[in-house]
């Protein structure tokens, strides 16, 4: 019998009796108030007494002024200059899978490309029967499809290697963002090149001034990956590489190239600066570790977090978070309250597919005593979240890249919660 099972005696101390929620929150108010009426529901408010504006004031949509502070953020000395750096996704301030466009982490190289649609060319050379050029209007004529994923770079969590450094789980996690993409296999274009029996890798190349560029086996590229140019329904955002990037769902996000200009088959990897001097994973002995495409099983609670402290009290609380696996499904979430001593089944929201971010919840009674917060994903291979000290163990210290150790808040007696690390 497991934590989750509503039978199991462990869960009903855990809840406390989770049919008494509503009562419990009507007392909790009781207990704040002075008796007197609440003028908020017995005076006329501001917004009751006159029109707001109307259906043209903002011919794009934009977020309510009170959510103005949920926005992407930066970690100024992360890089030496904005034009080759990242923003961070704020985790914290968002619920459900999918990540609005304008809050989506962005990462680049040298700068965004702005490439006027009609100007895009994408062209499929090397060991192809038929060289091709395709324009954006020849790819939005092929079979296209809409698919969830997660993007996540390989540098997400990375300064968490030699201990905590960021205070917020929008810098410790927040290098990942999950949206519907739209587009065409990219299996379909380079069918109508024609693949060449001897091709067993496949280059891929933005238009950025970086010429950010990777290698990428030929059976992946065969396999999931899009050609998109939609995400969430519409274009995509210009530093999400409008008008067209590269989709490799499942893999470390540098592969997924923005701005996607050339594709080159080939019958060896291309050994290019961003897989040789970066975006490999150095080792306790020196060597790097190569090609670590894929993104392991991972979660975070995302509330309560640093950013997200217990301000209500005592009483019914619900503790949120993500969890993702480049590997498939997610099967199971852990979430622990004691630091790992005891663990209870998360209860997971919706129907995510596989390499899409999963939404998990438990809700418990806090009776006000200080709580180390940890949560725990398995994937369908049945592999099982490890903890930041058995992955050092393994690749010792030098890494920057493919953190996917369990992360620790403690949350104090006053609600407060700061990230730390258990020994």
């Amino acid at each position: 019998m497991g934590a989750g099972d509503p039978k199991d005696p462990r869960r009903r101390r855990l809840l406390r009796g989770g049919l008494g929620l509503g009562a419990a929150l009507v007392a909790g108010r009781a207990a704040a108030g002075t008796g007197a009426p609440d003028p908020k529901i017995t005076e006329l408010q501001p917004w009751t007494s006159g029109p707001g504006v109307g259906v043209e004031a903002n011919p794009y949509g934009l977020p309510v002024r009170f959510e103005a502070d949920v926005v992407r953020r930066n970690v100024p000395w992360f890089s030496a200059d904005t034009i080759s750096a990242v923003n961070f996704t704020p985790l914290h301030a968002l619920d459900g899978t999918l990540t609005p466009n304008g809050l989506c982490f962005e990462r680049n190289h040298a700068g965004v490309a702005e490439i006027p649609p009609e100007d895009y060319r994408l062209m499929i050379h090397g060991l192809v029967e038929r060289p091709l050029v395709f324009t954006l209007a020849d790819l939005m004529r092929l079979p296209r499809e809409s698919h969830s994923y997660f993007l996540e770079c390989a540098a997400n969590t990375g300064m968490e290697w030699r201990g905590p450094q960021m205070n917020g789980v929008q810098f410790t996690h927040g290098m990942i963002h999950n949206v519907n993409y739209t587009g065409v296999r990219l299996r379909h274009v380079l069918k109508a090149a024609g693949v060449k029996p001897a091709a067993r890798w496949l280059l891929a190349e933005g238009a950025d001034a970086a010429a950010m560029s990777r290698s990428i086996p030929l059976e992946k590229a065969l396999d999931d990956c899009l050609i998109a140019f939609r995400m969430n329904g519409e274009a995509l955002r210009a530093e999400q590489g409008y008008p067209v990037r590269l989709v490799v769902p499942g893999w470390e996000g540098n592969v997924w190239i923005k701005w996607l200009r050339r594709l080159k088959l080939g019958d060896q990897p291309w050994a290019q600066r961003e897989e040789t001097s970066k975006y490999t994973d150095l080792l306790a002995d020196g060597t790097a570790r190569e090609m670590s495409f894929v993104m392991e099983a991972k979660s975070v609670i995302t509330a309560p977090a640093p950013e997200n402290p217990i301000t209500h009290g005592k009483g019914p609380l619900v503790i949120s978070g993500l969890a993702w696996s480049g590997r498939g499904r997610i099967a199971s979430v852990d979430v622990t309250l004691d630091g790992g001593v005891n663990w209870h089944a998360a209860r997971l929201d919706g129907a995510a597919g596989p390499k899409a971010l999963n939404r998990f919840y438990l809700e418990v009674d806090w009776d006000g005593r200080p709580l180390l917060l940890q949560s725990r994903a398995v994937d369908e291979t049945g592999y099982v979240q490890p903890t930041k000290n058995a992955l050092r163990k393994l690749r010792g210290l030098n890494s920057a890249y493919h953190m996917n150790g369990i992360q620790t808040w403690a949350v104090d007696a006053d609600g407060g919660v700061s990230n730390v690390e258990l020994g």
